[in-house]
């Protein structure tokens, strides 16, 4: 805390180096590796702040933390007198006179209270003074009962702001306790927490046996008592009184000469019969106690010490004195009679009626285990140590709770769960109509298994039935998977055939245009001139190409027009259906509201109802108890009468109103039902849609596939019926001076090249053109007439 309070807290409290602190400088560690003091002290005042700690109180909390440190720096030396005691140094008067303005507490009878102790007596009031061990001891006293204090009011503070309610009779609680330890050196702490376990663990052993039996009983099945491990022994041997180990050690802790040598006799002497007690040998304090988990050898030379919880009369009245409200209200002033009585209390016996109020809450409750196991000592992954792990899941029960389970019929399977996975074992069985129960019976009785048991609802099978079952079913699923692996592989050869003989048909025809084309080439070459080439060709493909670009122009337009519409209209469905989809689920949500609300109400009723009912029943006993020959006394029967006629009605009506709720939840269903179904059917005319827009693309393909089709057609026709009309007319001269004239223009026939034609597809037949396709040529035939321009033609080749 020192390190990270700011510059004006650390003056203030003034608690120096933390390795000058007795109370932090024992176990020789000051920093962890990864932890960040500073950090932790940040995260815990927000965690103050967040349950609801005032600035105040937190003040509070650190003042007093920071006088426990002071305070176990207060050291004695031998005073004037032999048995008196006084303070060491100037250090110590410092530390004292920090721990009295840090508690708001005079000085001088925090002194005292330390180094002096009252006597009461029935003649007089004696003070004695202490000897520098015993004011020692005094003060570590003190700093463990501010201490404990204090944690005390911090667990209360935050189960206040949690809202713990402690009339409630239902609760949720998680126990956390690591398990069974055993350490090099174990003490009065490892000796708690081992008999904490041994409770645990037979409320274990004791919880999984019942569990067992509840299920068997309620199947009703043919089942013999089931032997488990009980611990009671090892508890009688801890807290039975007179003569268990926690009473001894009250005992010993009561007489001021006993010490751990003394004890540990008195302990050798009453249990050195006993089985669960061990004297190790070479030792005269310590004992072996044989847990449930194995044998742990305690080490006795603090248990009094540690026992020990002395409520000092003086402790208290100098704090609950103490101008600081909040440490006044750690020590609530005692009245005299409730001081004597609470001189001395035990923290062994604290802790064990704290361990009985906790079982009895467990047998309360329905309890769940968690078992987590260490896999290894080095604190890294994907490593498992087997010995060490074992010796978890043995001293943890988790063996023991295996060993009950197997012990009867550790298997159960619901008769829907068991035909569900068993069902194909015996098919016959599924033909028939048979019951469950019947049909369960059956498929065990084909695969030849014994000392099984049939309940009302379930199947109990032996330890390793289910593994048998299991692999007879794996062999028939692996049978079916072979065959219908079969028919896959048959289908998927199938399809490659049929895929490769379409590929093999486009291969084909795709040769056989080019086969084609290249004859067209040659009688081109040979029939073809290049003027009337040049100039037919030229005419007639600039008119058919303008002719395609307008029809492709207003086909591309209606297209695009339509497929907008169609995103338009899905999106405004979509929208309409989110908003449909959410009104659903709001109504969804209320009417489960409305349910649960009514719901309650009537498990209210029914309970106050039975409440009623109890009340009258014990209301009538007493009045049979009561009753006399002569003088009887009026009953309220009448009037429980009516109000049972009463509450009844009021069940009816809520049983309408119930019917009512229901009855519009499926209205809404059905209509919502109605909804998904016209979706569908919008989504079925989109995709419907999608599919003609596909068609007429696939038509205009074909269409300007037929139109250059029919072109090339033209210019054949044209190129034979002109050539031998030019060569009859025209003479050699003339012939020569045509060919000049044009050779701009053109180069000779030699030197001309015909160009290819577009690449189309190779498996388009021609069709007729459709009404829409004519439309469109008369309308680009008539805007389009008079266009002759030269470069739109070049650009086209």
């Amino acid at each position: 805390m020192e390190s990270c309070l700011p510059i004006k807290e650390k003056e203030r409290y003034k608690l120096g180096n933390p390795k000058s602190l007795h109370y932090l400088n024992q176990s020789n560690c000051y920093e962890l590796v990864g932890v960040s003091d500073a950090h932790d002290y940040l995260t815990t005042k927000r965690a103050m702040d967040i349950v609801g700690i005032s600035q105040k109180e937190q003040d509070a909390i650190f003042r007093v933390v920071a006088a426990i440190l002071h305070l176990g720096n207060i050291d004695f030396a031998e005073g004037e007198e032999s048995d008196s005691s006084i303070l060491k140094d100037e250090e110590s008067k410092f530390r004292l006179q920090m721990t009295a303005d840090l508690l708001m507490c005079d000085p001088h009878a925090l002194e005292d209270t330390l180094c002096k102790r009252v006597m009461i007596t029935p003649e007089e009031i004696i003070k004695r003074s202490l000897d520098p061990h015993g004011a020692a001891v005094s003060r570590d006293g003190l700093a463990k009962t501010i201490y404990s204090r204090l944690f005390d009011w911090l667990v209360d503070k935050i189960n206040l702001s949690i809202g713990q309610d402690p009339s409630s009779k239902c609760l949720i609680g998680i126990l956390d306790i690591y398990g069974f330890e055993s350490f090099k050196t174990n003490s009065f702490e490892q000796f708690c927490i081992n008999f904490t376990n041994e409770k645990l663990q037979q409320h274990s052993n004791q919880h999984v046996f019942k569990m067992e039996q509840e299920e068997y009983t309620k199947e009703e099945i043919d089942w013999s008592y089931i032997e488990f491990v009980d611990n009671q022994d090892i508890l009688d041997l801890i807290e039975k009184k007179p003569g268990g180990i926690i009473a001894l050690l009250d005992e010993a802790c009561m007489f001021p000469k006993s010490n751990h040598e003394t004890f540990s006799q008195k302990l050798y002497q009453t249990f050195k019969d006993h089985r669960r007690f061990i004297k190790p040998k070479l030792t005269r304090s310590d004992f072996t106690v044989v847990h449930y988990a194995g044998e742990v050898r305690y080490q006795s030379d603090q248990f009094l010490d540690k026992n020990k919880d002395y409520v000092v009369a003086e402790h208290q009245n100098l704090l609950s004195s103490s101008s600081c409200s909040f440490v006044a209200g750690l020590f609530p002033s005692l009245s005299d009679e409730g001081a004597k009585s609470s001189k001395f209390s035990s923290i062994g016996s604290r802790f064990k009626l704290q361990l009985q109020q906790l079982m009895d809450t467990l047998n309360s409750t329905e309890p769940h285990y968690i078992r987590c196991v260490k896999p290894n000592s080095l604190l890294k992954p994907a490593i498992f140590e087997n010995i060490n792990v074992l010796q978890q899941l043995r001293s943890g029960g988790v063996l023991e709770a295996v060993r009950i389970k197997c012990a009867g019929y550790p298997i159960h399977r619901t008769f829907d769960d068991f035909l569900n996975r068993f069902g194909s074992l015996a098919p016959e069985v599924f033909e028939g109509n048979y019951e469950e129960e019947v049909a369960c019976k059956k498929i065990l009785e084909k695969m030849g298994l014994t000392d099984y048991q049939i309940g009302k609802t379930k199947v109990f099978l032996r330890a390793g039935q289910m593994a048998e079952l299991d692999a007879r079913r794996a062999s028939i699923l692996g049978i079916s998977a072979k065959v219908i692996q079969k028919h896959i592989r048959t289908h998927i050869t199938r399809k490659m055939f049929v895929k490769k003989r379409k590929a093999s048909i486009h291969i084909q025809s795709f040769w056989r245009g080019e086969l084609a084309r290249k004859l067209y080439k040659l009688m081109k070459r040979e029939i073809a001139t290049v003027i009337i080439q040049r100039d037919l060709r030229r005419h007639l493909t600039r008119k058919a190409y303008l002719r395609i670009k307008l029809s492709t122009g207003v086909l591309q337009t209606g297209l695009r027009s339509m497929v907008a519409r169609i995103e338009f209209r899905y999106r405004e469905r979509t929208k309409a259906a989110i908003v449909i989809q959410a009104n659903w689920r709001c109504h969804r949500a209320f009417s489960d509201y409305k349910k649960l609300k009514k719901a309650s109400i009537i498990l209210q009723f029914r309970w106050k109802v039975r409440i009623s009912k109890r009340e009258l029943s014990k209301q009538k006993m007493e009045a049979v108890k009561a009753a006399s020959p002569v003088i009887r006394e009026p009953s309220h029967s009448d009037i429980d009468a009516e109000k049972i006629e009463t509450l009844t009605m009021e069940v009816e009506n809520l049983k309408a109103l119930l019917w009512a709720e229901k009855q519009r939840a499926d209205e809404c269903e059905r209509k919502y039902a109605e909804a998904q179904i016209t979706n569908e059917e919008r989504r079925k005319k989109l995709k419907e849609t999608e599919r003609l827009v596909h068609q007429l693309q696939d038509s205009f393909n074909r269409m300007t596939n037929s139109m250059s089709n029919q072109v090339s057609e033209l210019k054949m026709i044209l190129s034979t019926s002109n050539l031998s009309s030019i060569s009859g007319n025209l003479t050699g001269d003339d012939q020569i001076e045509f060919m000049s004239s044009d050779s701009d223009s053109s180069s000779s026939s030699s030197d001309f090249t015909f160009p290819a034609p577009a690449p189309t597809s190779p498996t388009f037949p021609s069709v007729k053109p459709s009404p829409f396709q004519l439309i469109i040529q008369d309308i680009s035939a008539a805007e389009l007439s008079g266009f002759e321009s030269e470069r739109a033609f070049d650009d086209f080749f």
